[in-house]
C-alpha cells in the first residue's frame, strides 16, 4: 500500500511518501510545497493544488492521509489553512484517492505509543521506523511522514480509525 501523509498548511505543506507492505514500511520521498508570502492567494493555491496533483500521479498513491485542522487562535491563519486544504481535497477526488483525517492525538498514539509526545519524540520515532539516517527535514515533512505511518497502522489494525472524508 502507498499512502502520502499530507500536513495541510498556506506557506508550508509537509508531504510524506510510504510504501507498507507486510509489517514494513519504506519511505519513498518527503517533501514540502512552499509558497512565498507576497504570492497573490489564487497562485499559492494552485500551486499547492498543482504540487499534490503532481504527487498523486507520480506514486499513484491508495490513500492519502491528512491532519484534522484545529485552531483556537487565529482565524485569518485558519481560513487560509482550510482554503489550502480543500485544494489538497480537491486533488485527492479528481485523481480518485481516498482521504482519511487524523488528530495530531492519534497520530502521536500511533507513531510513538503516547498521545501526548512531543514533536521530537514523533521525529525520532519516524526516524526508527523508516531506517532513515537523519530526522527529515523540514518538520512539515516529518510529519507528512507521520501522518502516513499513522494511516498504516489504522489501516492494519482498525484501531485508530480516521475519519474517511470520501463521500
Amino acid at each position: 500500500m502507498v499512502i502520502i501523509g499530507v500536513d495541510p498548511g498556506y506557506a508550508i505543506v509537509g508531504l510524506g511518501i510510504i510504501e507498507y507492505k507486510g509489517s514494513k514500511f519504506r519511505m519513498m520521498e518527503y517533501n514540502a510545497l512552499t509558497t512565498e508570502a507576497g504570492q497573490k492567494t489564487t497562485d499559492r493555491l494552485k500551486y499547492i493544488y498543482d504540487g499534490m496533483d503532481y504527487y498523486i500521479k507520480k506514486y499513484k498513491p491508495d490513500a492519502i492521509a491528512i491532519e484534522e485542522l484545529f485552531f483556537n487562535s487565529n482565524q485569518k491563519t485558519a481560513i487560509k489553512v482550510a482554503q489550502a486544504r480543500g485544494v489538497i481535497l480537491l486533488a485527492a477526488a479528481n485523481n480518485g484517492v481516498k482521504v482519511y483525517e487524523y488528530t495530531p492525538l492519534q497520530v502521536k498514539q500511533s507513531v510513538t505509543g503516547y498521545g501526548r509526545a512531543d514533536k521530537n519524540q514523533v521525529q525520532t520515532m519516524i526516524k526508527m521506523l523508516l531506517r532513515l539516517d537523519k530526522i527529515p527535514k523540514p518538520d512539515d515533512a516529518a510529519d507528512g511522514l507521520a501522518l502516513a505511518v499513522c494511516h498504516a497502522h489504522s489501516s492494519r489494525m482498525n484501531s485508530i480509525g480516521g475519519q474517511d472524508l470520501s463521500i
